[in-house]
Formats: structure tokens, C-alpha cells, sequence
């Protein structure tokens, strides 16, 4: 399975999904742009698309209304431990009241690994968030036990979160 994902305005996102009703695409926006996503066995029919592998995934993403991209940079040389970590997670998010999806992508054509999200609502995410579940998630994050300190180098650069709502269709 992969993961295509690029961005513009949404009349030319939407047009892009409207021409193609047939594919898996999702069409989500922040307060500055829209994004459109394909999940597919197959090509996309993005022209320049940001290309993923889903390695690890649970639940249907159409299920979402709130979506939350962990965009994690990673070395080549680390890329082993952190697939690793995510392969062998608790699988506890999944448990959690509104999760609807996770996917775990690995990065095609840049060193950006994403863990994508997705709630019914944003206030689901938000007590995820506050949870024992996700608590125990990332116990071992910033201890001498956690990756990050165990081996810093894996990491290229900071990671970033981003934050999308299901675009709701414009008359």
C-alpha cells in the first residue's frame, strides 16, 4: 500500500478528486492549505506527488474527520531502528474512544517518515493525548531508554507535527 500526498487550493484539489471519484483520496485542510491524500495499491494520479510505503497501518482513514501528521526526519542509517520501533508498538492508540486510523509511512523520495492519524474528532485526539494509552506510548521518550537518547544521530533534524480537518464541500 502506499501514500501520495500533495498540496494547492482547494478548487484545483477538489476538481483533482471530483475527476477521479474511483481512487481512495481524502481531501483535508488547515488554516492555510489544502491537502489531498491517495492511498493506493497502484500509481497515483498526482503529477509530483510526496511518495510513502505504508509499513504499519490499522483502521480506515475515510472513517476521520481529524487528521495528525508526526512528520519525524530520519538518517538512512537509522531508518532500521525507528521501523522498528514502530512495528513493534503497543498498538494502545487503537483502543482509544474516536480513533478511526493509523498509518505509518515510510518516506520515497525524502527522509521524512510520517505517522498519520486519524480521529473522528479533534477533541478525540486531544484526550488521546491526556490518556494512559498515550502515556505509555512515549514513556521511554527523552530517558536514557527512549531512541532518541539511546541514539540522537538517527534523528537529522526536529521533528513537526501538522493538523487538517476533513474540507467540508464548498457550494
Amino acid at each position: 500500500m502506499n501514500i501520495f500526498m500533495t498540496n494547492g487550493t482547494y478548487e484545483f484539489m477538489h476538481a483533482l478528486k471530483e475527476k477521479y471519484l474511483q481512487e481512495k483520496m481524502l481531501l483535508m485542510q488547515d488554516n492555510e492549505t489544502t491537502l489531498l491524500i491517495h492511498e493506493t495499491d497502484g500509481n497515483t494520479v498526482f503529477a509530483s506527488p510526496r511518495k510513502y510505503e505504508v509499513i504499519d497501518q490499522s483502521g480506515v482513514l475515510a472513517n476521520g474527520a481529524f487528521f495528525v501528521f508526526n512528520n519525524i526526519p530520519v538518517s538512512e542509517e537509522g531508518r532500521p531502528v525507528f521501523e522498528y520501533r514502530f512495528k513493534n508498538r503497543a498498538r494502545l492508540i487503537e483502543q482509544e474512544p474516536g480513533f478511526a486510523a493509523i498509518r505509518v509511512l515510510r518516506p520515497l523520495s525524502n527522509d521524512t517518515y510520517v505517522i498519520l492519524t486519524a480521529w473522528k474528532e479533534e477533541k478525540d485526539f486531544l484526550n488521546w493525548q491526556e490518556s494512559k494509552a498515550y502515556e505509555k506510548a512515549h514513556e521511554r521518550r527523552k530517558t536514557d531508554k527512549g531512541i532518541d537518547q539511546q541514539q540522537p544521530s538517527i534523528f537529522t533534524r526536529p521533528s513537526f507535527v501538522t493538523k487538517y480537518h476533513l474540507a467540508l464541500e464548498k457550494e
